[in-house]
């Protein structure tokens, strides 16, 4: 026999309450910061203060394209690794099949990686 369970109102209740007091305990802290903050406004307050360090030249300078295409191709096949570990720590239990997903995961990556390369996005000039 099957029981069938209804969900109510009352059951959502907690949640509902959990999500009031979270967006009070916001709205509390941006309206206390606000209010404890300094008033003041000036030149030298408004600057930007790293390590003492005077600042130089325009921060608003262009870095390289290949900066950013480099860091994220490093997150891309980065992340791809981590998929790695779990095949790794079940390979006893996938079987044959597992190895061969595996090899076909790995030779899409070297795929990717051959097309990198071919295109130069890890080319300096």
């Amino acid at each position: 026999m099957l029981l069938q369970v209804q969900n109510t109102l009352h059951d959502y209740l907690p949640i509902v309450f959990m999500f009031i007091a979270a967006m009070g305990f916001i709205v509390l802290s941006m309206f206390a910061t606000h209010w404890m903050g300094p008033k003041k406004k000036s030149a030298i307050k408004d600057e930007a203060f790293e390590c003492g360090i005077e600042a130089q030249g325009n921060a608003r300078t262009p870095f390289s394209i290949k900066y950013f295409l480099v860091a994220i191709l490093f997150v891309l096949f980065d992340v791809e690794v981590i998929f790695m570990y779990p095949w790794a720590v079940n390979f006893r239990n996938l079987g044959v099949l597992g190895l061969v997903e595996m090899f076909t995961f790995m030779g899409f990556l070297v795929l990717g990686l051959v097309y990198i390369i071919k295109k130069g996005a890890l080319r300096w000039d």
